[in-house]
């Protein structure tokens, strides 16, 4: 985390300020640097507590967090002390198409497939509010056209949900497609894991507000676009399974036989 999200951003912030100075006036007006970053940065949420927005004090807990709140500060101080026109966006959690099998939307719908047991964390209350990829595509091409240079926007899903609860709804979309088995019977809870943050939530009245943006995606139709998508893309994710982890950090999941779906 510290290479890629402390290093990694300081090589692309000294490569873009190297082209930034190169450039003439005319391509410097429409320059951006355009950093995404995380809710994570903010902290943990009681349950009660209000959402996250963009004068949140930074409070990250775990050192992958620590490590975008890092980011986003060497951002902030290549534009103040070198003058590289710079946007940052927190986003919350995506889901989607393509993502990677180890996350939770697609690593739960892959493991249901295979009949594995479907862990969750801890007593499985821990919220996040859940932003479908199209809307974070659309909202990230709205703001390097339209956001006012150095300045942050959240950008969020409106959908908060807990993981258990959402492990639960897609065992329910995959009991309405897939008759064989009662797929929430694979629902096991694990060993909680360190740093784990209670609850995410974005407050996403400055881009609505300022851009006239908010997400379009209801979370009930975008979830099973979602696990429609890797039921027909196996060939997508297998491989990664097979070639990436060797099937063992997904529990080593069998190849379905073809009657089984």
């Amino acid at each position: 985390f510290v290479d890629t999200n402390v290093s990694g951003t300081c090589q692309l912030l000294e490569a873009s300020l190297k082209y930034y100075y190169s450039i003439n006036d005319e391509k410097r007006n429409g320059f951006r640097f355009h950093h995404i970053s995380t809710d994570e940065v903010f902290g943990s949420l009681e349950i009660n507590e209000p959402a996250f927005n963009e004068n949140t004090n930074y409070n990250p807990r775990s050192p992958y967090a620590a490590s975008k709140a890092a980011s986003d500060h060497l951002v902030r101080a290549w534009g103040n002390t070198y003058g590289l026109p710079f946007i940052i966006s927190n986003c919350s959690n995506n889901y989607g198409p393509y993502q990677f099998p180890e996350k939770l939307i697609p690593l739960t719908i892959i493991r249901a497939l295979a009949g594995k047991n479907l862990p969750v964390y801890g007593t499985g209350e821990h919220v996040r509010d859940w932003l479908h990829v199209d809307d974070h595509a659309e909202a990230l091409l709205l703001l390097t056209k339209e956001a006012q240079i150095g300045k942050t926007y959240l950008v969020g899903g409106n959908n908060e949900i807990s993981n258990l609860a959402l492990v639960r709804k897609i065992c329910e979309i995959l009991d309405e497609r897939i008759t064989k088995r009662k797929h929430s019977d694979l629902i096991e809870f694990v060993e909680d894991r360190p740093g784990h943050d209670i609850r995410y939530a974005i407050d996403g009245s400055l881009m609505e507000r300022e851009l006239k943006w908010k997400p379009s995606t209801e979370f009930h139709i975008g979830l099973e676009k979602t696990v429609d998508w890797y039921i027909l893309n196996e060939d997508w994710w297998r491989p990664i399974i097979n070639n990436v982890y060797d099937g063992s950090r997904l529990g080593s999941i069998g190849k379905k036989q073809d009657g089984e779906r």
